[in-house]
Parts: C-alpha cells; sequence; structure tokens
C-alpha cells in the first residue's frame, strides 16, 4: 500500500503566473525583501519558458528557462517556498525545464549556482561539472 502526498503538486510549463506570487516565493526561496518586477514581461521577451508547481495553497515552486534562441537553455531563479521543501519539488521543477528544453530545440542547458546547492545540481538533477568563467559587475 502506498502513501498519498497529502500535499499533490502539479506541475505545469509555462503556467500563468502573477507577479505578486512570483516576487513573493523569489523574496521568500532567495531570502532578500520582496521587489515589485514584472515576471510577467520578463518571461515574455526573455525566456523560452518556465515551470510552475503549485498545491492547493498555490505557488510553491517555479523556475525560469533563458535561452539564446538556438541550442543553448539556461537556469534561472530555482525557488521553492520554505513550506514545500523536501518534497522533491525542485528536481522536478528541473527534470520539467529539461524535457521542455530538449523538445524546443535545444542541445544544452547550463546552470551555475553557489556552492552549497552543488548536491541539488549534480546528484539530483544530473549536471556535470564543467569549466566556466565569472566576472562581478558589481
Amino acid at each position: 500500500m502506498s502513501i498519498s502526498d497529502p500535499h499533490p503538486v502539479h506541475y505545469e510549463w509555462r503556467g500563468p503566473v502573477s507577479n505578486d506570487d512570483v516576487n513573493a516565493l523569489h523574496a521568500e526561496a532567495f531570502d532578500h525583501r520582496q521587489f515589485d518586477d514584472d515576471w510577467n514581461d520578463q518571461l515574455g521577451r526573455l525566456s523560452l519558458g518556465w515551470v510552475t508547481a503549485r498545491d492547493e495553497h498555490g505557488l510553491v515552486g517555479f523556475v525560469n528557462v533563458i535561452w539564446d534562441g538556438l541550442v543553448h537553455a539556461f537556469i534561472e531563479d530555482t525557488a521553492v517556498a520554505l513550506r514545500a521543501r523536501r518534497r522533491g519539488i525542485g528536481a522536478q521543477l528541473i527534470r520539467t525545464a529539461r524535457e521542455h528544453a530538449a523538445a524546443a530545440g535545444c542541445e544544452w542547458l547550463h546552470v551555475d549556482f553557489e556552492d552549497h546547492l552543488r548536491s541539488f545540481y549534480f546528484d539530483a538533477c544530473g549536471f556535470t561539472p564543467t569549466n566556466a568563467g565569472l566576472i562581478q559587475l558589481r
């Protein structure tokens, strides 16, 4: 007998989002004050797509997939609500993003992250280490 998830999560590629919901989730996930960013404008202009994760209480996960319009896609802003962490939501967001980026013809999916997220991206999501460079502009 399997135990069902008491809080089932629904994932959607290019799912509708409100600016308020994404701003609140982003602030919580990245531990900063809540901004008033226009996510719908940014997503429409810059993104191949995005993945939303919702439970009965609302938005619990989000990841943005930006791209170069050709073969490179980039994971940005992977966010999971504090109340919903440690349930595999982040990994499923990435799996869904990966499937849709591949279906769009992308050959590469890139991500950069802070050191404490190595296990998540390498072990849970299947990314491999590569050489990369970074210049801090501010």
